[in-house]
């Protein structure tokens, strides 16, 4: 199987999100769930997909080579409780000349993945569907997250492809990327042995209001190496990357607690995590907002945060 390390850093996604080509109304139309779900296909949201998008809408998208295009990628984005679904409409690319159009159940970006291996419940080979390699047998993927993406290689001009991305309710949902740097989220874990990552893609202040483990733990609240041992513990990371497993530190929580939790994170990316046993009904609730550009500057004498600014 051909796989693809597509270089996109953040700045993409930020100017992406920022700068929607999409007015709020019709966003919010095609966003309502019971709306989408009746929405004829004559009247399906349809445009060109560019080599390098973000796409937060249902649809039809159309890429169409003029040039060789050697390292594509497009990254679909849903609210924190839907999943998304990619189903190739038509293909026409020289797989047998080395182009490729294969979807990820996730995102990759300079070589890293969101859900990483470790969170996500399917092995690595299961997230990938090249259509070179499976063709008609296998034209469809359903995401197990609110993100997706396809990236794809052609080398003649006039190749071309066809998608249609939609988006159903998780009653569950367990790994996200957020759409927007400011908003509030309760993360559930309902016994179930998974670990779960709500990734904010900004620097942010954070507020964790609620951390409820299910049981009274008899566990410290802080011991070296953390919250380990305790089975069941909620994690803040922050890094520059999205795979969690390489993001650093911060802190551990393995106490239940009532009351704000404040901390600022200066970093590219600020991650809750939450670890379960699949003993305890788990939840974690908090709040973010985006670091203005006064405090930004403040905390970069911050040993953590420096860090964040500095790799």
């Amino acid at each position: 199987m051909q796989r693809c390390v597509v270089e996109i850093d953040f700045c993409f996604v930020f100017k992406i999100l920022q700068n929607n080509d999409i007015s709020k109304d019709e966003l919010f139309s095609l966003l309502s769930s019971d709306l989408r779900r009746e929405i004829p296909e004559l009247l399906m949201y349809r445009r060109p997909l560019r080599c390098l998008d973000m796409v937060a809408v249902e649809g039809q998208f159309t890429f169409t080579a003029e040039t060789p295009q050697l390292s594509c990628a497009a990254f679909f984005m849903a609210e924190p409780n839907e999943l998304i679904t990619v189903e190739f409409d038509s293909v026409d690319v020289d797989c047998s000349g080395g182009d490729f159009v294969t979807m990820f159940d996730g995102w990759v970006m300079k070589g890293e993945k969101f859900p990483s291996s470790q969170d996500h419940p399917l092995p690595l080979y299961e997230r990938y569907v090249n259509y070179c390699d499976s063709g008609a047998a296998r034209k469809s993927m359903r995401s197990s997250q609110n993100v997706a993406m396809v990236f794809f290689r052609v080398h003649g001009a006039g190749s071309s492809f066809a998608l249609t991305v939609r988006k159903h309710v998780n009653p569950f949902p367990c790994n996200v990327i957020s759409q927007s740097p400011e908003g509030s989220y309760t993360m559930v874990t309902p016994q179930q042995h998974r670990n779960c990552s709500f990734s904010i893609i900004y620097p942010v202040a954070i507020d964790i209001s609620e951390f409820s483990l299910g049981h009274h733990s008899n566990f410290p609240k802080r011991s070296l190496p953390g919250c380990a041992e305790s089975g069941d513990y909620v994690q803040l990371l922050g890094g520059s990357g999205i795979d969690t497993s390489k993001l650093l530190p911060i802190t551990d929580l393995c106490i239940s607690f009532t009351g704000p939790t404040h901390m600022k994170i200066g970093c590219d990316n600020t991650v809750v995590r939450m670890v379960s046993s699949g003993r305890f009904v788990s939840r974690v609730s908090f709040s973010y907002r985006p670091l203005d550009s006064q405090e930004l500057q403040t905390i970069k004498l911050n040993n953590v945060e420096d860090f964040c600014f500095n790799n």
